[in-house]
Order: structure tokens, then C-alpha cells, then sequence
């Protein structure tokens, strides 16, 4: 048994990529402390998954279809809040990584990362610590140097979630937004809900409104 991994650990894998989860699986399988219980394929499945499987630490995506992992954790979280989350994805984006720690994830990896790092992660987090990979790092640290502006209109959003609302306030689709910001539609889409979410509003229609409202939008 690694001394370094506290005893029986339940891991919850969430990724939409079979092929990953089946690898993450095999590597995750070499380590006798840690136990792979589940694996969920969108957010939208995780906290049945969660509640079902009763995992220590979920290993979450954050582009998924349908539930994004960054909104799937803040409603995971707010359920069970003993749960621990690692966001295990390859967004190593600004926008992404602070959305995540705002939604409660206490580690952060790139994929690519190797088992010695996704072990140590697990095992900070499962000990109420946390740990973000050298990229997450460096994002994090980036953003709390940067100068806070004088006022923002909707503090919780992301500097991109706040140029998404204002191209949608300007009355763009998302075939425009994604091509102005080089993103996918996958991508808009989990921005889209996520503003939706935040705005506490129930369609781009009502969040356009509120963002001119604000000023936002030419």
C-alpha cells in the first residue's frame, strides 16, 4: 500500500470520452489505496452517480455535453459538500480554471498529467487540502496580480463569460461568438449556461436584457 494515499479511497471518474475514462481507470487500478467505483459520461449524471456510488474524490471534465463539470460540481457541492472534486480536463484556459475554484473544485490537472501528480491530487484533496497542476498554477496566479477593475457590473462572471454576454447583449448567435473568440460551439454553449446560470435567468433573451440594462453591449 503507498504510504502517501490515505486507505480506500472511492474514486468517481466523470469524463465524456470513453477511451480516456478507461485509461485514467487502468492507471488509477495500479494504485492499491485508490478504488474506482463509477464513471459517469455528463454532468447531468454525476450527482445520482455521487449519490448512488458515495465517492471520496470525483475526477471531473469540464467540457462535457449537456451539464458542463464546472456547473455539475457547484450543484454536486452544494448537496454534499464533503465531496471532493479535481477538475481533470484540457482546458487550461484563465476563464476556465477560476470558474472552477469559484464552483469549489479544490485541485485542478491538465490531461496529460501522470499518475504520480492525479495521485497526489487526490490525496490533498481527500485530506482537505488542495492542489493545482504547474498550468492551473500559473493561471491562478496570474489572475490575483491582475489590477481588479474599478466596477463590474456582474462580479461572479469571468472576464470571457463578461465579453460572451456582451457579444450576446450586442444580439450575436453563437456561431458569431465562437468565431470571434476562436471557441467551439460546445464551448459557447457551456459559457452560455453557465452566464445563465450565474444571471439567474432563464434564456439568452432575459440575459441580453439584464446586460444592457447594465450598460454592457454597443
Amino acid at each position: 500500500m503507498d504510504p502517501a494515499v490515505p486507505p480506500n479511497l472511492r474514486i468517481l471518474v466523470v469524463d465524456d470520452h470513453e477511451l480516456f475514462r478507461a485509461g485514467l481507470r487502468q492507471l488509477l487500478d495500479r494504485v492499491d489505496s485508490l478504488t474506482v467505483v463509477g464513471e459517469a459520461t455528463d454532468g447531468a449524471d454525476v450527482l445520482s452517480a455521487v449519490e448512488r456510488l458515495a465517492p471520496d474524490v470525483v475526477l471531473m471534465d469540464i467540457s462535457m455535453p449537456g451539464t458542463d463539470g464546472i456547473e455539475a460540481t457547484r450543484t454536486l457541492l452544494a448537496r454534499h459538500p464533503r465531496v471532493a472534486v479535481v477538475m481533470l480536463t484540457a482546458d487550461d484556459n484563465d476563464d476556465s480554471i477560476v470558474a472552477a475554484v469559484r464552483g469549489g473544485a479544490r485541485g485542478y490537472l491538465v490531461k496529460g498529467a501522470g499518475l504520480d501528480d492525479v495521485r497526489r491530487a487526490i490525496t490533498a484533496v481527500s485530506q482537505g487540502g488542495a492542489l493545482f497542476g504547474p498550468e492551473a498554477a500559473a493561471h491562478l496566479l496570474a489572475q490575483v496580480r491582475r489590477p481588479a477593475p474599478e466596477r463590474e457590473p456582474f462580479p461572479d462572471l469571468t472576464p470571457r463569460e463578461m465579453a460572451v454576454l456582451t457579444m450576446l447583449a450586442d444580439g450575436r448567435n453563437n456561431a458569431h461568438i465562437a468565431n470571434e473568440f476562436g471557441l467551439s460551439m460546445k464551448t459557447v454553449r457551456n459559457y452560455l449556461s453557465r452566464i445563465f446560470s450565474k444571471l439567474q435567468v432563464a434564456d439568452r433573451a432575459e440575459a441580453a436584457v439584464r446586460a444592457r440594462r447594465a450598460g454592457l453591449g454597443s
